[in-house]
């Protein structure tokens, strides 16, 4: 663990006190396709608000079918009234970490500016995180870094996993060293061991590599890595890169990390689109953990089985993520813990 840092950022399984979710309102999100989508949030908020309190941003006064409509017959919801440009707060929520002195509560606002500028305007998302943490009533670490929540990855002892095509690329963080985006993950997180999972993204990913679609902890040491299931996918040798950096690397123990293989399903595509689907997009909840599945029996049934297998402690929830991924993203990047 970082002795500099005042923070300890929790691992994802740790209880937690709530989810934060942003209602989706934005057409552009999912082109052609956004009739379905607020009917998938539905479930997904029910499925958490059966576990632990859900915080749902309304996305503002024309956010339309208004949240309050589609959610108010489901317990255990808060929607707050905190407009915003898209429905992926994972990237520009709040990262919530704990005050080592006093275990308070701290959110992290990184700057952010839409994967890059790609996806303009973006300033209420921008804005959300301040937002976000007057209303959990936590103090707000603000960061000078440019950083998305879906490109980091702990395990809660102080080990980071992330990406340099993400933190490192010349439209978040022109002119930062490697050395300075490790000082300030360092400073805010509380992590002294960062890895970085280079060997290569998946074809259709708009976020320049996030690691929350490439690797994944779910116990310290234990990491899934999504494999390509299938040769000939322009995917395969990256991902396999990806599975070796990971075996050669170790954890802020000094241990070897323990490397999973999690297949992802075979090429899809949308309107002539690849859709960037990855098991890893999964999430943890008090008791449960939610998976994307893509409509693809196979794979599904296999990550199912292998992520059961690596939680034996908690209910895998399988909740289909074939619509919600035509907007680039699933349930992780669509939630942002609030550790209890």
């Amino acid at each position: 663990m970082n002795t500099t840092s005042p923070h300890v950022w929790p691992a994802e399984w740790a209880r937690q006190a709530a989810t934060w979710i942003a209602w989706p309102h934005n057409l552009e999100t999912w082109p052609g396709r956004f009739q379905s989508i607020p009917s998938v949030y539905v479930r997904f908020i029910s499925t958490l608000a059966s576990v632990q309190p859900v915080h749902v941003l309304s996305g503002g006064p024309a956010a339309s079918p208004p949240a309050a409509s589609r959610l108010a017959n489901i317990a255990n919801v808060t929607i707050h009234e905190i407009p915003t440009d898209d429905t992926w707060i994972r990237d520009y929520g709040p990262t919530f970490v704990k005050r080592k002195s006093d275990k308070e509560l701290v959110g992290i606002d990184w700057k952010f500016n839409a994967w890059g500028g790609k996806y303009p305007p973006f300033d209420l998302d921008a804005a959300a995180a301040e937002a976000v943490c007057r209303k959990a009533g936590c103090t707000r670490s603000m960061s000078s870094m440019y950083c998305e929540g879906g490109a980091l990855e702990g395990d809660g002892q102080g080990t980071l996993l992330t990406t340099s095509s993400c933190l490192l690329s010349p439209t978040r963080n022109p002119g930062w060293s490697r050395e300075m985006v490790e000082d300030e993950l360092k400073r805010q997180l509380g992590v002294s061991v960062i890895v970085w999972v280079d060997g290569g993204g998946l074809a259709g990913d708009d976020t320049d590599g996030h690691i929350d679609q490439l690797a994944r902890f779910v116990a310290p040491g234990v990491v899934v890595a999504a494999v390509s299931s299938n040769i000939n996918d322009p995917n395969h040798d990256g991902l396999l890169r990806n599975v070796r950096i990971l075996r050669q690397s170790k954890d802020v123990a000094g241990q070897p990390l323990q490397v999973v293989e999690l297949p992802t399903p075979p090429p899809r595509f949308i309107d002539g689109k690849r859709v960037p689907e990855s098991y890893c997009n999964f999430l943890f909840a008090n008791g449960i953990v939610i998976v994307p599945t893509f409509g693809n029996s196979e794979t599904d049934k296999a990550a199912i089985e292998i992520l059961a297998s690596l939680i034996p402690a908690r209910t895998i929830v399988p909740l289909d993520s074939s619509e919600l991924i035509w907007g680039l993203g699933s349930f992780h990047c669509a939630s942002q813990q609030q550790p209890a």
